[in-house]
């Protein structure tokens, strides 16, 4: 199996569930997807009903299951993880051929509905009819396809809010996702800027998928101008070290992902130096906050 990638398997509750597969799609793994910790046992919970219904909620057992590179230093990555969620688990890993990788990786990600005109669709599925915005957009090793409730919560205040005079600035772009979308909305002028080489090679890509004009780089290469909208989809550690940056950067919104609930406060009151901070939105433990130019 020299064309393989390992397998994490995580069993925890069903809120940590939630909060870990969240937490490892921030940190640029492959794949995540829970299952059923019980199944196949007399305690297996059908929770998602018939097909087309929404989830209640997650397991009460559930497995979060991590496929990373071969080469990905898993120690790191755990540590990493532990970090960013503030939880403890153990762990434990296996190989996968890179066919089967494939298939798993298809299967569990199908057609984002953010509102009833706004769609993100995988490559190998058809866009849905007479709607009048989509994204063409495959899971990659970039972050950032829309099923991770921190990115949907920005793709649904993007739909409400941009206009087709918004300037904008998706920091931390990972696939591209909020800045094609800002550009497929109507924005005038939008840039992408991400520290990782691979998120602006994924997301000129991205962008090139959907035919839009978008200019993505590395930081450094950031015009100093400030724009309409920033947002920023990432953990709350960088949030709190590019307070400063974001605040130059915005001339009157900011919006800020990546959040969780107990994290609110604190990055609110560092946001607030410059900015009226509400939060506007809540999903999964998760929160959006709205940053108003004072």
């Amino acid at each position: 199996m020299d064309n393989c990638f390992i397998e994490l398997t995580i069993n925890v509750d069903s809120k940590s569930a939630d909060i870990l597969s969240d937490v490892f799609f921030d940190l640029n793994v492959l794949s995540v997807y829970i299952e059923d910790a019980d199944a196949g046992t007399a305690d297996e919970e059908p929770i998602f009903g018939e097909p087309g219904m929404v989830a209640e909620g997650l397991w009460k057992h559930s497995k979060v299951i991590v496929l990373v590179n071969n080469s990905t230093d898993i120690y790191k990555l755990i540590s990493d993880a532990k970090l960013n969620s503030g939880l403890d688990f153990s762990y434990a890993t296996k190989k996968v051929a890179d066919e089967d990788w494939v298939r798993l990786t298809q299967s569990q990600f199908q057609p984002i509905k953010i509102n009833d005109d706004f769609y993100i669709v995988p490559s190998w599925h058809d866009i849905p009819p007479n709607i009048n915005h989509s994204i063409v957009l495959d899971p990659g090793l970039a972050f950032g396809t829309g099923s991770h409730a921190t990115t949907f919560m920005c793709l649904e205040w993007l739909s409400k809010n941009v206009t087709s005079s918004s300037s904008v600035l998706d920091y931390g772009c990972g696939s591209g996702i909020l800045a094609i979308t800002a550009k497929i909305l109507g924005a005038d002028t939008v840039h992408g800027v991400d520290i990782d080489e691979q998120a602006i090679i994924a997301s000129n890509g991205n962008a090139t998928n959907n035919k839009v004009n978008i200019k993505f780089s590395t930081p450094d290469k950031l015009p100093e101008a400030s724009v309409d909208i920033v947002v920023a989809n990432i953990l709350s550690n960088p949030l709190r070290f590019l307070a400063p940056a974001l605040a130059k950067h915005s001339k009157s919104k900011l919006i800020l992902s990546g959040i969780l609930e107990s994290q609110s406060e604190e990055l609110s009151e560092i946001y607030r130096q410059w900015f009226n901070v509400k939060t506007v939105q809540c999903r999964d433990g998760w929160v959006l906050l709205e940053c108003t130019k004072c």
